[in-house]
Parts: structure tokens; C-alpha cells; sequence
């Protein structure tokens, strides 16, 4: 069994003693050495925020390094907008940057199908 493993045993224990007053849901990926621990009151769009927010942050910190990043950068920030007004409207200027980041989209589609020929 690896330290992870290790801690995520150590951590189910702890949970345990808080799950009585505290509802907890639990989601694992050892192999990927990720857990994350969600409260009662989790919906379904804080966790599309949540895990947006992984998207956006490996997007960025592949900038320019990776030949798909401005893909991932571009849908990562339509999706953005989209969460972020999942309960209002999107708005002239919301729509404005989802069409300036489609034509991104579309200028990198057409580089990366160029340069696999």
C-alpha cells in the first residue's frame, strides 16, 4: 500500500467521526492520487465549477507548450461563462466572447489539421 493510500485509509477514519453530524461524500482516484471530500450541500453546478477550475488551471499552465492547449483554454472558457450564468442570462458581451473564443477554436482546428499533413 502506497503513503497515499495510506492517507486516504487515515482520512476515511477522520471522516467517520464527522459523518454523524456532517454530511460527507467521498470520491476517489488512487491511481491518479486524487480525493475529494464534498458537504451536504453540493450541487451538481458547484461541482462542474470545481472541476472546470482543474481544466482551466492545466490549459494555463500548458500555454503555448502543448500543441492542443488553445483548444482546451478556448472551451474551458465557454464552458466558464456558461456555469457562471447557468441561473441568469448570458449577456451581449457573454456572447461576444463565446463567438471570439468559437473563431480561436477554429483558427487553431485549421493550424493543428495543417501541420498533421
Amino acid at each position: 500500500m502506497s503513503n497515499f493510500e495510506n492517507f486516504y485509509e487515515e482520512l476515511l477514519k477522520l471522516l467517520k467521526r464527522y459523518d454523524k453530524n456532517v454530511p460527507l461524500k467521498v470520491e476517489k482516484d488512487l491511481e491518479n492520487e486524487i480525493i475529494k471530500v464534498f458537504g451536504e450541500n453540493i450541487t451538481s453546478l458547484g461541482r462542474a465549477k470545481n472541476g472546470l477550475n482543474d481544466v482551466s488551471e492545466l490549459a494555463l499552465a500548458t500555454a503555448e507548450h502543448h500543441p492542443f492547449w488553445n483548444l482546451l483554454y478556448n472551451c474551458s472558457e465557454i464552458s466558464n461563462t456558461i456555469l457562471e450564468k447557468w441561473h441568469t442570462e448570458l449577456s451581449k458581451e457573454d456572447f461576444n466572447d463565446i463567438v471570439w473564443a468559437l473563431k480561436e477554436l477554429n483558427q487553431t482546428i485549421e493550424k493543428l489539421k495543417q501541420s498533421n499533413i
